[in-house]
């Protein structure tokens, strides 16, 4: 055992303390910039609400004394728009303040005797001011203001998109997708997340449907295209479901389940593996033969159901000019209808498209004419 002189000894010990004090100098001013950050944002958003609310106070009594001095010039319904104003700008203690301005220069205009104000005019701003209440309450409960919560759900919008954007390819490899919401709204319960690995040889896909439609399946779908795009790529393909699974169970929600089929592809060979939760199965366009295969991996059960369930996987190898077909539900199914005629009808629409080269996945997808009340996706991965 090697022993330190005293001198070292003291040296080593100061040198610690020396290191330890300026990283906690360093983490304290780490700490004050959060905390003055904090209080800037907080300082600036109060300063905006206070601005914002002394404005539109002012204008409502401009508003009412118009209405005394040049009646035809400012009509009663300005209170109205005023208060429009106020839900787009204010939160809820301007909100109120704004709306006692206009209610209360209505009664005192009728009470003096300045103006009459109609019972009909009255009642219709005092909804209005209550409507706008209440709009601005349930929207403060998130923290938000004015058209930034607009904004925040076109931002949402886009992360989904963006997650479902294929990768760059060699040359030799196309990937079409397209994904329709029900309804075309803003949301789609379905979703695709892409990712490379294995140095880039290894093109993985996943094509989810989440249960449910338009804006409630799509917050589920952008919270689980966040967590899926992190999984996938990260850990073996095999392990991908199985760690999928995993986190619907682990949300613990009401109608918590979705079903997903993933692919992973090499590249460099064309051998690809293929497993679904409760999905369709996939399509195999082999350009060679002509032929049509639907890929059985049957069995393995939806995503947020079962505990440790078992997925099984389909091997094969896509070959030059072959096609692999991944569809959601909505393209297949139909009130009355048989699932199995509408992968027949699919089959036919990807035979006549993708097998003449004369369209791709909108082609297919305009060729089934399925409803509108669902959402639908198509993957297609050639190898030219």
């Amino acid at each position: 055992m090697t022993t330190l002189p005293p001198d070292d000894g003291r040296r080593r010990r100061r040198d610690d303390r020396g290191t330890r004090r300026r990283r906690a100098r360093r983490r304290a001013g780490a700490v004050r910039q959060v905390r003055w950050g904090r209080l800037t944002r907080r300082h600036t958003m109060m300063r905006r609400q206070i601005f914002g609310t002394s404005g539109l106070v002012l204008l409502a009594l401009l508003a009412a004394a118009g209405m005394v001095l040049s009646p035809q010039w400012m009509p009663q319904s300005a209170m109205l728009f005023i208060l429009l104003l106020g839900v787009f700008m204010l939160r809820v203690t301007g909100m109120a303040l704004l709306c006692a301005t206009v209610l209360g220069a209505l009664v005192v205009m009728t009470t003096t005797g300045l103006r009459t104000v109609p019972p009909g005019v009255f009642v219709v701003v005092t909804l209005g001011a209550v409507a706008g209440m209440v709009f601005v309450r349930s929207r403060s409960r998130l923290g938000l203001q004015g058209a930034a919560s607009d904004l925040m759900l076109v931002d949402l919008r886009d992360r989904l998109v963006a997650h479902g954007r294929i990768p760059p390819l060699p040359q030799g490899w196309r990937v079409d997708s397209v994904v329709r919401s029900a309804n075309a709204e803003a949301f789609s319960g379905d979703f695709v997340v892409a990712a490379r690995s294995q140095h880039g040889q290894m093109l993985e896909i996943v094509l989810v449907d989440v249960s449910g439609k338009g804006q409630e399946a799509g917050v589920r779908s952008l919270l689980l295209s966040g967590a899926f795009g992190g999984l996938l790529g990260a850990m073996p393909r095999e392990a991908f479901l199985p760690a999928a699974n995993n986190y619907l169970l682990d949300q613990n929600w009401p109608e918590g389940f979705a079903t997903a089929i993933h692919v992973a592809v090499r590249l460099d060979t064309g051998q690809f593996w293929v497993s679904t939760a409760g999905h369709p199965p996939a399509v195999q366009l082999h350009a060679g033969s002509g032929r049509i295969e639907r890929l059985d991996t049957t069995g393995g059960p939806a995503l947020g159901v079962v505990v440790a369930p078992l997925f099984s996987v389909h091997t094969g190898v896509l070959q030059h000019g072959d096609t692999v077909m991944l569809y959601t539900d909505g393209l297949i199914e139909a009130p009355g209808a048989d699932v199995e005629l509408g992968i027949d009808r699919l089959m036919g629409a990807a035979e006549r498209f993708i097998s003449t080269r004369s369209g791709g996945a909108d082609a297919v997808l305009a060729g089934v004419r399925a409803g509108e009340g669902d959402d639908r996706g198509l993957i297609l991965i050639h190898r030219d």
